[in-house]
């Protein structure tokens, strides 16, 4: 009987403790499962702040110092800074929050004037396993100093401001270094040392600074994309307004022009002139490059002429005078090749000159003539030597001339080799012996260039002149 009794005790006592473990497993758990909702409630607010932040106008800088000060809160301490390495291997301050001291040329003062002391802090840059942060990036752990002022690695920086402890760990992306993250001046510990849970809370924030890091990089992609979207509509709307919306019916002549960009924006332009009463000014332009900077100094150009168009007595003149000022008005390695055709419906006359163009052709009693007097592109000689040649001819009834960039002739098949200027001439011979239309000649053109052509590589532009 007693050892009934003493049996049944023993289990009961079992059943106890086993209730008592429970009860305690439960508590632990719901505790853990508190202590994730609350890190991952953190983690959330936290990168929705840095999200409303970007939103709201403070773009990264703004975003960063979000995350700086996170830092801070979470590690309880007076001051944080986020480092990013650049692709040369070196690191900078891309987000603060606080009197952060470590700055090479900072003083007490400044350190309270955030505004100042984080565009000296964005100025500096560290190479990788240089000083205390660039040998954290280089180490690849974390680290916590208690006394700075004894440690070599901080020589760099003001003594005066190095009165408390250092927290800093890299911050790595599939084993690559992208940052580091630095806390200093415990407000928890003695004389601002941080302690042992302050460190470890620390070393659990590299995985959200991390992706801190990519979200910013992700909104600098997009918003250099923005911005770039913006740029090509602005080039888009400068280009737009460079080429006249329709064509001048100058009694006998008649004139048609097409261009079609290898990029976004052009490069080439075309533009109509009138002198006065009785002269037409022709011309075509290849700025040298693509895209918006082709562009922009083909509309610089296209200013230029119609501004100085007023005041000039003949084509060479014209010529010279805008290499002057192109010369002058540009970079060395920037310049813009012309064509021009001056028509004089009284005397049914036409001048041509060129600044490094391509020759103009005619068609003259069924048979094809390039013409070609010298002259160099536009900004690249000096006024001394520069000298522009032109060739007048009587512009008879039945004559076309096609003015064009190189962008047709210079397109290239698969296998390397050029359309050329045989080809084209032919076509152009073509379409004037069957009597074709500008348009149809021009669509005939274009159309032969793009079927040879593997990719198209320049913009390509097109203008005929006919005698009615």
């Amino acid at each position: 009987m007693v050892f009934l009794t003493l049996l049944l005790a023993l289990l009961l006592a079992a059943v106890l403790i086993l209730m008592l473990r429970e009860r305690q497993q439960k508590s632990e758990l719901s505790a853990m499962l508190e202590r994730t909702r609350e890190d991952f409630y953190n983690k959330d607010h936290f990168l929705n702040g840095m999200f409303v932040e970007m939103r709201q106008g403070g773009g990264i800088a703004g975003a960063m110092q979000v995350a700086a000060s996170y830092i801070a809160e979470q590690t309880g301490g007076t001051a944080a800074a986020i480092y990013e390495c650049s692709a040369d291997d070196r690191l900078s301050v891309i987000g603060a929050w606080g009197p952060y001291p470590l700055v090479q040329c900072g003083n007490r003062l400044l350190l309270n004037k955030p505004k100042h002391l984080y565009e000296l802090l964005k100025r500096e840059q560290t190479p990788m396993g240089r000083g205390f942060i660039g040998s954290v990036a280089a180490g690849g752990r974390a680290e916590r100093v208690a006394r700075p002022l004894e440690d070599d690695r901080f020589k760099a920086f003001p003594a005066e401001n190095l009165n408390g402890g250092v927290l800093a760990m890299p911050l790595q992306d599939q084993g690559k270094v992208v940052g580091v993250a630095c806390v200093f001046g415990s407000k928890e510990g003695a004389d601002g040392q941080f302690t042992d849970a302050q460190y470890d809370r620390f070393r659990l924030l590299e995985t959200p600074m991390v992706m801190a890091l990519e979200l910013v990089r992700a909104y600098s992609e997009v918003s250099t994309r923005d911005r770039i979207d913006q740029e090509l509509e602005f080039a888009r709307q400068i280009q737009y307004s460079l080429l006249p919306q329709s064509f001048p019916d100058w009694d006998q002549f008649s004139v048609t022009a097409f261009s079609r960009s290898a990029k976004e924006v052009n490069g080439d332009f075309y533009d109509f002139v009138q002198i006065d009463e009785d002269r037409l000014l022709v011309v075509i332009g290849d700025a040298c490059g693509k895209g918006v900077p082709a562009c922009m100094l083909s509309a610089m150009t296209r200013s230029m002429i119609r501004a100085m168009a007023d005041n000039f007595t003949n084509l060479g003149d014209f010529l010279r005078e805008l290499n002057r000022k192109m010369y002058r008005g540009t970079d060395a390695d920037r310049f813009i090749t012309l064509g021009c055709c001056l028509l004089d419906r009284k005397n049914s006359l036409m001048e041509f000159g060129r600044a490094g163009h391509t020759e103009l052709l005619a068609f003259m009693r069924d048979h094809i003539r390039a013409f070609s007097p010298q002259g160099a592109a536009l900004g690249i000689l000096p006024d001394e030597f520069s000298e522009f040649e032109t060739f007048c001819t009587a512009f008879e009834p039945g004559m076309s001339l096609l003015l064009f960039s190189d962008g047709l002739t210079e397109a290239v098949n698969a296998d390397g080799v050029e359309f050329g200027i045989e080809r084209l001439q032919d076509l152009f011979r073509l379409s004037c012996i069957n009597g074709e239309s500008a348009r149809n000649a021009i669509n005939l053109m274009l159309e032969e260039v793009g079927s040879y052509e593997a990719d198209q590589g320049d913009d390509q532009t097109l203008i005929i002149i006919q005698h009615m």
